[in-house]
């Protein structure tokens, strides 16, 4: 953000709109001012208006970019502007070298700024370094990734994030998905149909959704279609527009599943992708997704990676003890396999 700039390099800048049009300028600005917040995100700057004059700040090469995509959304504001070609224009500004255009939704929040979620647990936020970091890098990346062993809080806080989205109306809805991969169990000696088969692999969603909304409040939302929890293979073909989507348990995806999950997302949506590369229950031979993701993604513009350690379990004490008793039995990074 402009704050971080160089002195020598951060700029004020004054900008007016001509010729003065009160409806081209509420097009440009969108619902509460909410394409401005759009823009500040994408190319880091700060903006202020006051009627139609602009104060811009930030690095210089980013205000004076802002100051031309300013002059080509005012010039197209002759009707609404829809939020698909807002952020088409927005990512070819900031491919001009202004920075990612990160995530749309939200604001990145200062540095050291607490981070609170609304859910019905009353000032839910982060308990370790690791966990205020990655809620940070949730609401400031479209995609982001939380790697660590179990007790950490991983899935707990992707889906808070996602609640507290959903009920800010941030997301018209949440999916959640799992790989239905068998550890050890098979699938067909359960009784019931595909659903019931399934629901055992996705049933820690489930148990936060609950904790997190409430039952009754949950019942609610799987009826208005708010909410839709399905196995990873059901997303193949899927484009998810507007969504807070999460892939839990995704050191069980394979490659393939891993490329085809993250291109489902769409216009307006957020991406959490969590897993326990200690815990890959692919069969012998197979590559994890997850592993491979994070290769293969690392540097990648608008994507971040929080990795947890055995000092951000938040289960029981003994919890930290064993996964840190098994870091330390482990050989490497494959012995999970």
């Amino acid at each position: 953000m402009p704050s971080r700039v160089p002195i020598a390099h951060f700029v004020i800048r004054r900008h007016v709109l001509e010729p003065a049009d009160n409806r081209r300028l509420a097009h440009l600005c969108g619902p509460l001012d909410g394409h401005l917040r759009a823009i500040e995100v994408a190319l880091h700057v700060t903006l202020a208006r006051r009627d139609g004059s602009f104060r811009i700040e930030g690095e210089r090469g980013a205000v004076q970019r802002s100051i031309d995509l300013l002059d080509a959304l005012y010039e197209r504001a002759q009707s609404p502007i829809g939020e698909r070609a807002l952020q088409l224009t927005l990512l070819k500004a900031a491919a001009g070298g202004a920075g990612p255009a990160t995530g749309l939704l939200d604001k990145p929040p200062a540095v050291d700024a607490p981070i609170v979620l609304h859910t019905r647990h009353a000032g839910l936020s982060g308990r370790t370094a690791n966990q205020m970091q990655y809620l940070r890098n949730i609401l400031s990346h479209d995609i982001s990734f939380g790697i660590g062993p179990a007790g950490t809080g991983k899935t707990f806080l992707a889906v808070a994030c996602a609640v507290d989205a959903l009920e800010r109306q941030g997301v018209q809805r949440i999916v959640l998905t799992r790989p239905a991969v068998e550890a050890g169990e098979r699938l067909g000696f359960l009784p019931g149909d595909l659903a019931q088969k399934v629901d055992p692999y996705l049933r820690p969603l489930y148990d936060a959704l609950y904790d997190l909304m409430g039952f009754d409040r949950v019942v609610k939302a799987f009826e208005k279609q708010q909410i839709e929890i399905a196995p990873l293979a059901f997303m193949r073909g899927r484009t998810l527009n507007h969504a807070f989507v999460i892939l839990d348990e995704a050191q069980n995806s394979t490659r393939e599943q891993m490329k085809m999950f993250l291109t489902r997302i769409g216009f307006g949506s957020k991406c959490v992708v969590t897993g326990d590369t200690s815990q890959i229950d692919l069969p012998k031979g197979m590559a994890s997704g997850l592993i491979d993701a994070q290769q293969v993604l690392a540097g990648v513009a608008g994507m971040a990676f929080t990795q947890f350690t055995a000092a951000d379990v938040v289960r029981h004490p003994l919890v930290a003890r064993i996964v840190e008793a098994y870091e330390r039995a482990r050989p490497g990074p494959e012995a999970g396999r």
